[in-house]
C-alpha cells in the first residue's frame, strides 16, 4: 500500500513538474521569436563563446537560434545576410568584418523592419544596437602598459612593434587611435615598425621575426588581438627574447588567454569578458524584442580588464568546453 502510495507521489510530482515547464516555455517571452547570428566565422574562442553563451540563453528565453557561418569571406557574409533580410528573423546579430562592407545591407535589415546589434566591430552603419570592447580604451591601456615598460626612465631602447589586424576593421582602426592618443605624449617611444597580421598567426610571427632581426634591442610589441598574437610570441620565443621583450595584446578572456600570461608568452593581456558580452547581448535582444524601439542607437561597452602575472587568478579566464556542458 505504502509503495503504491509513493509511486503515486512521485508520478504526481512528474507531471507537476512536466506542466510547470510547458507552462514557463508558454510564458517565455521570446517564444515564437528568431535571432540569426553572423559572425566573421566560427572556431574560434570569440565567436564560439557568443554562440555557446548567449545561443543558450536565447533559446532558454524561447527564441530560435540561427547560426550562419561566412568562415572569413566577406563575401560569404554578406550574402548570409542577404538572404537573412529576406527570412526576416526579428533580430540579427552582426560582427562585421570591417567598417564598410556590410554598412549598407545593415541599412536594408534595419530598413525592413530587423532589428540589428553589431557585435564587437562596428560598422559605418547605425543600427538599434552595439555590444563589444572600448576599442580605443583598449589602445590606450595597452600603449600606457608599453609605456611603463619601454619609457623615459627605463633604461631601454624605446623601440616598439605594433602589429594590427586587418586594417580596415573597426577593432583595428579604434585601438590604433588609443595607441595614438597615448605614444603621441610619449616621444621617447619609437614605432619601428606598424604592419597588418590580418588577424592571422602566422603572419604574425613572420612580421616579428623580421622586426627582431632588424632590431636586436626591440623593447615591446603592441598586438591587437591575441588570436594572432600566439605567432607573435612565437616569434619571440624563438629569437630566445622572452621575458626581454614586453608583449601585450587582448582578448575576450578565453583560457588560452591567460594560459599565455602563465607560460610567459603574453606580458599584460587586455580583456573585455565574452561572459559578459554575451550577457549583455541577451539582455539588448530582449529589450529590442519586448520594449520599444529606441530612438537611438543602444551601445553596451565591456569594462577592460588587465591581466598579468601579478593578477592572473583561476577565475580569471573562462573555458569554452565548460559552456558547452
Amino acid at each position: 500500500m505504502k509503495r503504491q502510495i509513493t509511486i503515486r507521489l512521485l508520478l504526481a510530482l512528474g507531471l507537476g513538474a512536466a506542466v510547470a515547464t510547458a507552462a514557463l516555455a508558454q510564458e517565455s517571452p521570446l517564444k515564437g521569436k528568431t535571432v540569426a547570428f553572423v559572425p566573421t566565422s566560427l572556431g574560434y574562442d570569440l565567436t564560439d563563446g557568443w554562440n555557446a553563451m548567449a545561443g543558450k540563453q536565447l533559446q532558454a528565453l524561447g527564441a530560435k537560434w540561427v547560426v550562419r557561418d561566412p568562415n572569413w569571406s566577406t563575401d560569404a557574409g554578406a550574402q548570409a545576410i542577404t538572404s537573412l533580410i529576406s527570412e526576416k528573423p526579428d533580430v540579427l546579430l552582426v560582427q562585421n568584418p570591417d567598417i564598410q562592407s556590410y554598412a549598407r545591407l545593415l541599412k536594408r535589415a534595419e530598413d525592413a523592419g530587423i532589428a540589428v546589434v553589431q557585435v564587437n566591430m562596428r560598422s559605418a552603419a547605425n543600427t538599434s544596437a552595439f555590444v563589444g570592447a572600448d576599442w580605443v580604451g583598449i589602445g590606450e591601456a595597452m600603449a600606457n602598459a608599453v609605456v611603463a615598460q619601454c619609457g623615459k626612465g627605463s633604461g631601454k631602447s624605446g623601440k616598439v612593434s605594433i602589429v594590427q589586424g586587418v586594417l580596415t576593421a573597426a577593432a583595428s582602426t579604434f585601438q590604433m587611435k588609443g595607441v595614438q592618443n597615448v605614444l603621441s605624449k610619449h616621444p621617447e617611444i619609437k614605432v619601428v615598425s606598424n604592419q597588418a597580421a590580418d588577424w592571422d598567426a602566422s603572419k604574425a610571427r613572420a612580421v616579428t621575426d623580421t622586426v627582431l632581426r632588424q632590431h636586436a634591442d626591440l623593447c615591446g610589441v603592441i598586438g591587437f588581438w591575441d588570436g594572432h598574437d600566439t605567432g607573435t610570441a612565437a616569434a619571440i620565443r624563438e629569437a630566445k627574447r622572452q621575458g626581454q621583450v614586453f608583449l601585450v595584446t587582448n582578448g575576450g578572456a578565453a583560457m588560452t588567454g591567460c594560459s599565455n600570461v602563465a607560460n610567459g608568452n603574453f606580458s599584460a593581456y587586455m580583456t573585455y569578458n565574452v561572459k559578459q558580452q554575451s550577457d549583455d547581448l541577451v539582455a539588448v535582444t530582449r529589450d529590442l524584442l519586448t520594449k520599444p524601439r529606441p530612438a537611438a542607437m543602444v551601445s553596451r561597452i565591456t569594462p577592460i580588464t588587465v591581466i598579468d602575472k601579478a593578477s592572473l587568478r583561476p577565475d580569471s579566464c573562462w573555458n569554452l568546453a565548460d559552456v558547452r556542458k
